[in-house]
């Protein structure tokens, strides 16, 4: 069944989101000839999981659902490794840090959401609920990854691992996209995949100096 409209803007806005983090990551990282983590790259990180986790639950789609859930605070860690999260007012912080636990508790108090419904969708067969959840557990241990390295570092950073992982979650996700007949999803990833790739040559350039 097609969505409204308004449900893929909301998704369209966060892969726009997504991919500006990239442009910019990769941009910096072009300039300098070799990868750079700003700031930048995490706050809009953060705010395109929130919106794009809302835009799976409009879409019913549990495995958008399960990547978004597994990342968000990852990427305030990493605003933390920065120093970039305690310059941020108190009163955001905390928003940003319950908002997100309050709006499923809300949801979940109001039977607004539906495990069963979401599971049992009939518009995503069980094998492409299966496909688009490992893509996504894939395209999420990149920052289960980068976050395990960058504590070791003590600085936040994102290695060689982390765009590898990007690649081969990005281009599952392709699939899925292409399967479930997402725009959002398709359109967000493609470009990404390149940006992957050609951070990763960035990344071995890096290795081998």
């Amino acid at each position: 069944m097609d969505s409204p409209f308004w449900i893929y803007s909301v998704g369209f806005l966060a892969q726009l989101m997504f991919s500006g983090r990239l442009v910019i990551q990769w941009f910096l990282s072009e300039k300098q000839k070799r990868v750079l983590t700003p700031s930048t790259f995490w706050w809009l990180s953060l705010g395109a999981s929130f919106l794009l986790f809302v835009y799976g639950y409009l879409r019913e789609d549990f495995a958008i659902m399960l990547g978004q859930s597994l990342t968000y605070f990852l990427y305030i860690r990493n605003l933390q490794l920065q120093g970039q999260w305690v310059k941020t007012p108190k009163i955001l912080r905390w928003f940003l840090l319950i908002f997100p636990v309050l709006l499923v508790i809300y949801g979940y108090n109001n039977g607004d959401y539906d495990v069963e419904k979401l599971f049992k969708n009939e518009d995503i067969p069980l094998w492409l609920l299966i496909l688009g959840s490992i893509a996504q557990v894939i395209f999420t241990l990149r920052f289960i990854y980068q976050w395990i390295y960058s504590e070791r570092k003590k600085k936040s950073s994102l290695p060689l691992g982390f765009w590898l992982l990007s690649l081969i979650g990005g281009l599952l996700i392709l699939t899925y996209a292409i399967l479930r007949k997402d725009p959002v999803l398709f359109v967000g990833h493609l470009m990404g995949v390149f940006i992957y790739f050609r951070n990763m040559r960035l990344s071995i350039g890096i290795d081998k100096e």
